[in-house]
């Protein structure tokens, strides 16, 4: 992860990425790496305050459907924040990169796909570790203040997953680690394309 987290806050890769996309999004990116040097040297709560802050606030939520004319697309960060849209997934997936890219460890961190049970629909959101048997805490963008997930009666957790493995929910995101994650195709492909520069 860190020759990824290296390789996205080049210059050289930030400007590839610019003229992609328009001066906004130039702006978008140079603040991203702002955030994440400024995070190198906070504690994690200060880190997960400050990504999550950062992605509710610079990508505009947006249907896969309707931005990228797919039924499910699951993007880098690279191109929510370059498009300054996204959909859970992607707000989950850009917090994700962003912790990792400040140092967080993966062992923190899951992509959590919950069901919402105010709006009866798929979501997913970040879940943070602060030890592995403590509650997580819930970064999403439905709900922008950070709360553990005992206070999260609205979501119904399903499974969880990261760079290191997929676990089926149980306890509000504690639960048996099934395999190494490589059955999480479109997680595959993210990772993949941030490999690539996308």
């Amino acid at each position: 992860m860190s020759d990824i987290s290296d390789t996205m806050l080049s210059d050289e890769f930030l400007k590839t990425a610019a003229a992609r996309y328009d001066e906004d999004a130039h702006e978008r990116f140079l603040a991203w790496r702002a955030v994440i040097l400024a995070g190198k040297g906070q504690s994690d709560r200060d880190r997960i305050h400050r990504a999550n802050q950062f992605i509710n606030r610079n990508v505009d939520y947006s249907t896969d459907g309707r931005h990228w004319r797919k039924e499910d697309y699951w993007a880098t960060p690279i191109e929510s924040l370059g498009s300054g849209y996204g959909d859970c997934e992607d707000y989950a997936i850009a917090k994700y990169f962003t912790l990792r890219a400040m140092g967080v460890a993966d062992e923190k961190l899951r992509l959590m796909y919950v069901r919402a049970l105010k709006v009866d629909e798929p979501h997913m959101v970040l879940i943070y570790f602060e030890n592995p048997e403590d509650m997580p805490y819930v970064l999403d963008n439905l709900d922008p203040e950070i709360k553990s997930a005992s206070r999260r009666s609205d979501l119904r957790p399903i499974y969880s997953f990261n760079a290191s493995g997929l676990w089926m929910a149980k306890a509000n995101g504690l639960g048996r680690k099934v395999n190494d994650g490589k059955g999480i195709t479109a997680w595959t492909a993210v990772l993949e394309k941030i490999e690539q520069g996308k």
